[in-house]
């Protein structure tokens, strides 16, 4: 058997960043600063200071780094993300976004799921928690309050 030389499937495109909501695309945004170095964090606490008053700023920042260290102390495996300029979304980023999301949005079972991807599920929780903490500062850095999801029938079909 050959080894395939194939992309990482959390790397893999599921989208453009332009299709996400703020929140979402906001998380996306800062996960990429937060692991592309010390001039990126630097640069990403900037924007957080620029956007949000100096205590609320330090915490935002603070809650996004736990979130961030969590996700690589406790991780099944890293998490791939793209580069920073780049427009396309990928599995991990989007696995990350919707858990961010779906905590700050209250709905605690989802957001244990998507937690339970990215850590061994005993973890699932207290990252969840922490994308909670951390998505409701988020908010005020994106341009508000994220829509509540509307559910669908089991049967329904999008598109």
């Amino acid at each position: 058997m050959t080894a395939r030389n194939t992309p990482l499937r959390g790397g893999a495109s599921v989208g453009l960043l332009t299709d996400l909501p703020p929140l979402e695309a906001g998380a996306v945004r800062y996960l990429r600063h937060w692991f592309s170095g010390a001039e990126a964090r630097a640069e990403l606490h900037q924007a957080f200071c620029g956007t949000l008053e100096p205590g609320l700023a330090d915490s935002a920042f603070e809650s996004f780094g736990q979130l961030c260290d969590f996700c690589v102390t406790h991780g099944r495996r890293p998490l791939v993300r793209h580069g920073m300029t780049c427009s396309c979304l990928g599995a991990d980023e989007n696995c990350f976004a919707n858990l961010v999301a779906a905590a700050t949005e209250g709905e605690a079972s989802d957001a244990e799921l998507l937690a339970s991807l990215i850590v061994p599920p005993k973890q699932a929780q207290a990252l969840s928690s922490l994308a909670a903490q951390t998505g409701l500062l988020l908010q005020h850095m994106t341009g508000g309050v994220t829509p509540r999801r509307s559910y669908r029938p089991g049967t329904a079909t999008l598109h």
